[in-house]
Parts: C-alpha cells; structure tokens; sequence
C-alpha cells in the first residue's frame, strides 16, 4: 500500500505526512516565537509559555505537593525556619528580585538526606533540612537561596515549559513525517526525542551558571562573603560522590566545573579579594557535632 504523491515516472514522491507534519512544525514555530515577552526584571525579551500571574498561580498551587514529596516544610517559626525565610527575604530586599512582581516565600523541608532545593515559578524557594545542615554558615545559605531566586526572576520555568512543547510537538512532526506501513517512525521519533533531551539539558547548564551568578550578586549586595558559594558547591561534590551520570546528560554542570566560573567571578569582580565589609554571617554547628549533641529532654507540662 502506498501513502504517496507519485508522477509515474519514478521522481519525487509528496507524501501525506510530510505535509502533515510541516503544518506541525509552521504552527509549532509561530506558536513558539509568538508566545515572547520582556522580562519584568532584567528587561529581555524571553519565549515563555506563562504570564507572570500564571507562574505565582502555578506555583502556589504546586507548592504542597512538592512540600508533601520531600516530607512536608519543617515548622515556619522554628529556629531554622525562621532563618531561611530571613536570609531569603533579605536576598530579595538587597538585590534586584525586588523590582519583581514575584512574592517570594521560602520554605524548609524536612527530608533530613535529600541534599536539594529548588524555586517553582512564581516565587515558591524551597531547601531541605538535609542541604541546610551540611552548610556552615549564613553566606552559603544565601548563596543557595540566592541562585533560587535567579531561577524565579529569569523566568527559567515558564522557559522550560515552552522549549519543552516546542521540542514535544517538533518530535511528534518527525515521527508523523517518518511514519509508514512498517512503523519505522517509531525509531525516528524515539531518536528526534533523545536529541531534544539533550537540548534541553544544554539550556539548563546554561541557566544553572545564569543563576550562579545572580546568587553571587545577591550575596554581596546583601552583604554576604561571596567566595563561600564554593563551600556550597564542596557540599553538592560530596553529596554526588559515586552517585552522578555524565555532565552531558546532566541538567547541572558539575559542581567543580561551576567553582571554576565562581573563581572566574570572583577574580574578576574582586581582583584584590573579597573586602572586608563582606562577611560570612553566622556560623552554623557542624553536622557531626548536632549529631553527638544529647537529645533535648522534654519538659513536663505545668499543672
């Protein structure tokens, strides 16, 4: 059975589903470069698949399953609570997320060995118990919270979620393109879907430096020692030991790889070092020693 155009003559053939999936592929792309808008913050323009109400919706909406996955938020007004929302909130007076439309509200979570945060659109910055412990003071908490913050006010999300469909609906073009009786688009597709991971990888790494680097901007408008971020990323190597695939299937540099752009940084904005007027702020207990501390006796209730 044939699907095509043929002129009996042996010559080019116009199949249906090459003009299937170019009517995909023009709708995709118009779709794509027709969705852009200027940045509220850094004033680029950006192909973004959310409006800025959308991103704050999206992620007040996702912030308590994404809490629930990771053990639920450790109480607000703990001590520990209360110093990630203070470190984060000040991160924002300090720096430029200030001029964003974003309310951004930080969020500690529970899990006590997940080494992880993460921002959802809109503002919504979460880090876990198990990454906060492993820090040694205020200025690397601000330098994880601050790279957060660079994922919101980039608008890295709504990105993502645009590059995303574009990729999904050029992949489904190609499979349709290079469909026949014996199903080899199938293959096709599979393949034009591994290539569209990788880009999106590509443009991750890319965001993940973007990010980097407002962190470190932010740490020292806040007035935070700047040169602490590679303590943080000490922390990320160790916690990745043994247990990380190849860079180029990473939606992350690895983390010596961003301490050297750190270092780049540092030499280039601070050629004479990091002045004294930045500092660490306070520094927290070690994890070993938390951990050897005797357990807190409860109290009995007062009758």
């Amino acid at each position: 059975m044939s699907y095509g155009y043929s002129n009996n003559r042996g010559g080019f053939q116009l199949r249906p589903q090459w003009i299937i999936a170019g009517i995909i592929v023009v709708g995709t792309l118009i779709r794509y470069f027709g969705s852009s808008q200027v940045n509220p913050v850094t004033g680029e323009k950006q192909h973004v698949a959310l409006s800025v109400s959308d991103e704050i919706s999206l992620g007040l909406q996702s912030a308590p399953s994404m809490a629930r996955q990771m053990g639920g938020e450790f109480d607000p007004n703990s001590k520990s609570g209360v110093l990630v929302r203070e470190v984060g909130e000040l991160l924002v007076a300090k720096s430029a997320a200030r001029k964003s439309p974003y309310k951004f509200q930080f969020h500690l979570l529970r899990d006590p060995e997940m080494v992880n945060a993460f921002a959802l659109p809109g503002g919504q910055v979460f880090i876990t118990v198990g990454l906060l412990t492993r820090l040694q003071n205020e200025a690397q908490l601000a330098g994880v919270l601050g790279h957060e913050i660079g994922h919101v006010i980039h608008r890295h999300g709504a990105q993502h979620m645009a590059k995303g469909e574009l990729g999904q609906l050029l992949v489904t073009a190609v499979g349709v393109a290079s469909s026949d009786e014996r199903s080899s688009g199938r293959t096709n597709q599979a393949i034009a879907g591994m290539v569209n991971s990788m880009v999106q990888l590509k443009y991750g790494r890319g965001d993940e430096s973007q990010s980097d680097q407002f962190g470190l901007e932010a740490m020292s408008a806040s007035g935070f020692d700047p040169s602490q971020m590679l303590g943080v990323m000490k922390v990320l190597a160790d916690a990745s030991k043994g247990n990380r695939q190849p860079e180029w299937m990473s939606s992350h540099p690895y983390p010596e790889h961003r301490q050297a752009q750190i270092e780049a940084w540092l030499s280039e904005k601070y050629p004479h070092g990091v002045p004294d007027s930045l500092t660490t702020g306070r520094k927290f207990k070690s994890r070993e020693a938390r951990e050897q501390e005797p357990p807190t006796k409860k109290r009995s209730p007062t009758r």
